[in-house]
């Protein structure tokens, strides 16, 4: 059949189940982080485990915690909200559009 690759199954899967997670970007809370997160941290809703934050560092320009959160589709919309493990302890992360951008347009582009 043309247009078959060793992929094809899982692409027509995909297509007909639609896609079980997402990759969300997340506002945390609290202080600013001081590092680059090294670890995946586990991210929970309802008391439990529902995914995990693949990186995180605080944005000087936006003046937040930002990163990115892999959370079953239904959970990677704006607002909702997880809590997530670091190493400097329990924050709440809530799911933001991406890309991360001052709504307001207050931070100019460029000098």
């Amino acid at each position: 059949m043309r247009g078959d690759c060793v992929a094809m199954e899982a692409l027509r899967r995909i297509r007909d189940r639609g896609v079980e997670r997402r990759l969300a970007g997340v506002v945390l809370d609290g202080d600013p982080f001081p590092a680059l997160n090294f670890t995946r941290w586990p991210a929970h809703a309802g008391g439990r485990l529902v995914g995990q934050v693949t990186s995180a560092i605080y944005s000087p320009r936006l003046r937040k915690n930002i990163g990115y959160c892999w959370l079953p589709t239904p959970l990677a919309v704006p607002d909702t909200t997880v809590k997530v493990d670091s190493e400097w302890g329990r924050r709440t992360a809530t799911v933001t559009p991406m890309p991360f951008v001052d709504p307001e347009k207050r931070i100019p582009v460029s000098a």
